[in-house]
């Protein structure tokens, strides 16, 4: 009896309350301003600006899953080939030997980064890395240039070392990896610098959540040679029997382009697996952070409407309270 009393009263007092409602009713700091209002009222427009809001954070959660899905099905078909381009340099970091301490004049940091964003710090941690080398082996008697792989890393080196850059490979990506691919690049490479110790810089890959900053460093044929008769590391290098016409020089030559063209095969693969890896993990973060969004903008779309029905009730109540005085 009460509610029909109240609607009854309602409909007598409609034609009497104005059709834009007074703002200091506001019950939501997102509501617009009073020259944006609609016909529909200023508590009518807050709620549609919060659904608004939610609608697109629906829409950019939906965009990172499905990102999210499309980096893990490129990590597993690049992971297996990545796991068997590691028998590839291994027998010669055992014969020839990895030597980041050689002191060399003519250094070349190859930096290996993606072409695309949202993966991550790890090219920006790439690019502190192939700095630190650079620094590391700078000085009066030494040159030290950059090969740059990939867009990430070349729009931060071109910043500041534009001068020490040597050559840029971009859109490495954009067919599948295979080992004739990245061998032709390192003949590229090797045709257009001159070269004491290629260092490569990229991310070796362990699993989705765990990657790791390395450098592998391939040795001119003189270095080697040099080091070899130094009695160092490569000591062992004579006791080898070589067979064929060929001199020791050539073979040495040989041996230290194939060397860098499977180091760089399997450090390009290392690094789009990486890649791939810290794409997965933004992705779910940032999924994981579009659901508590909103579930927080849910909750202020529920607490909105809520004071808008109790405000229109209110008015309904002291209309019909000032009728019957």
């Amino acid at each position: 009896m009460a509610l029909a009393a109240l609607r009854r009263e309602g409909r007598r007092f409609a034609p009497m309350i104005s059709p834009r409602p007074i703002t200091a009713l506001r019950s939501s700091p997102l509501a617009p301003s009073l020259e944006d209002e609609g016909p529909i009222g200023v508590r009518y427009i807050s709620t549609q600006v919060v659904r608004n809001r939610m609608k697109s954070v629906k829409n950019i959660q939906k965009i990172t899953k499905a990102m999210k899905m499309v980096a893990a099905s490129k990590l597993r078909a690049i992971q297996t080939k990545a796991e068997n381009s590691r028998g590839l340099w291994q027998p010669f970091t055992a014969l020839l030997g990895d030597l980041p301490s050689a002191d060399v004049k003519k250094n070349v940091v190859v930096t290996i980064s993606s072409d695309k964003g949202l993966c991550g710090g790890i090219n920006s941690t790439s690019v502190k890395i192939s700095k630190g080398l650079h620094k590391l082996n700078s000085g009066p008697e030494k040159e030290t240039k950059y090969v740059i792989l990939g867009e990430k890393a070349k729009a931060q080196l071109i910043r500041d070392s534009k001068k020490d850059i040597e050559l840029i490979i971009t859109e490495l990506q954009k067919n599948p990896l295979n080992y004739t691919q990245v061998s032709v690049l390192a003949d590229e490479i090797l045709k257009n610098v001159e070269y004491d110790a290629l260092r490569i810089v990229f991310n070796k890959f362990y699993s989705v959540v765990s990657f790791v900053p390395t450098v592998s460093t391939v040795l001119s044929p003189e270095i080697v040679e040099r080091e070899a008769e130094s009695g160092g590391k490569l000591g062992d290098l004579d006791s080898y029997e070589v067979e064929g016409g060929e001199t020791k020089g050539e073979i040495l030559q040989n041996l230290a382009e194939f060397q860098f063209s499977c180091v760089m095969f399997n450090a390009v693969l290392e690094n789009a697996c990486s890649e791939q890896g810290a794409r997965m993990s933004a992705m779910d973060s940032s999924s994981r952070n579009a659901g508590d969004m909103l579930d927080r903008l849910t909750l202020t779309y529920n607490r909105t409407r809520q004071a808008s029905i109790t405000t229109e009730l209110i008015e309904i109540i002291s209309g019909a309270s000032a009728l019957e005085g």
